[in-house]
């Protein structure tokens, strides 16, 4: 049975940044510069567009933007593992609020860049809000020693922190304590990043394969096994700019024959651990369930 609404009321809809005009333009108010502030924590806004990609078109997407853009500096040739814990509440608010198409939404995540086997309590980790006001993506985050974010967001105990983060931190424990919010799924994918330079600087283009993901067993170098939440024939390929995405771009996506797609890699692993009925968003399974992947 696919579902794509819950029933009930929509939780009540909190405002702490102003939203963005139905136009696309940023709103350049003090809340808007306040995100973009250049201190420790980490913060920017950019719209972004997202495709489904099979396998065959991969390589010339790859080798297109190879000739236009920049390898990532992370990683090796812009390669690198993207390991996510997400934090939602007993009754899925996050989720449901993707679900919903809400205006403004957001999500809690701990991410990690690398090899997740090498994480220990001193590996730096990024705690994160991501939330969408409009059209809108904005994104905070502050880096952390893993323990001292696993004090934060499962402990909920106060941290140590630089001035700067103090209240992007009470932000995060207000949130987790509030909503009472603890790790429900797991995910993690190869990427591959190019950004833009010249007359695209502020471009960024990532294809995620393999997405894979788990529902317990969250420290990020648990001996766990992880299965496929996207088909492995797949990859979620997002274009990111922070005014538009050039011409050249949107022509070589039509050329490639790309569908825009409304996809979560976080609802995806909720739907395929039965978390959640699978709604009309989810990506079919290729391969049977509980198929177990590295």
């Amino acid at each position: 049975m696919r579902l794509p609404f819950r029933r009930g009321a929509a939780p009540p809809q909190p405002a702490p940044v102003r939203a963005a005009p139905d136009d696309g333009h940023r709103n350049d108010d003090h809340d808007g510069h306040a995100l973009r502030a250049p201190t420790r924590l980490h913060a920017f806004n950019r719209y972004e567009i997202k495709y489904l990609v099979p396998s065959s078109r991969i390589p010339r997407l790859r080798r297109e933007l190879a000739a236009r853009l920049d390898h990532d500096s992370h990683g090796t040739d812009g390669s690198y593992g993207v390991w996510s814990v997400y934090y939602d509440s007993r009754d899925l608010r996050f989720y449901w609020e993707k679900i919903e198409g809400l205006r403004f939404r957001r999500k809690l995540r701990v991410r990690h860049y690398g090899d997740r086997f090498s994480v220990d309590g001193d590996t730096p980790v990024h705690i994160e809000i991501k939330q969408r006001v409009n059209r809108v993506t904005q994104k905070r985050r502050v880096a952390l020693p893993y323990r001292l974010a696993r004090d934060l967001c499962d402990r909920r105990q106060p941290v140590e922190h630089a001035p700067a983060q103090r209240a992007f931190l009470e932000e995060v424990l207000e949130l987790l304590s509030r909503l009472d919010l603890r790790a429900v799924a797991m995910t993690g994918y190869q990427r591959e990043a190019f950004v833009g330079r010249d007359a695209d600087t502020g471009l960024r283009v990532t294809m995620d394969h393999r997405v894979r993901g788990r529902d317990r067993d969250f420290h990020f170098a648990a001996d766990a096994e992880n299965r496929l939440v996207v088909p492995a024939g797949l990859s979620v390929v997002e274009f990111k700019a922070d005014e538009r995405v050039p011409y050249w771009l949107t022509d070589l996506a039509a050329e490639l024959n790309l569908s825009v797609v409304r996809v979560s890699k976080y609802c995806q692993a909720v739907e395929a651990f039965g978390r959640a009925p699978r709604s009309i968003f989810h990506i079919p399974d290729e391969s049977p369930p509980n198929t177990p992947t590295t």
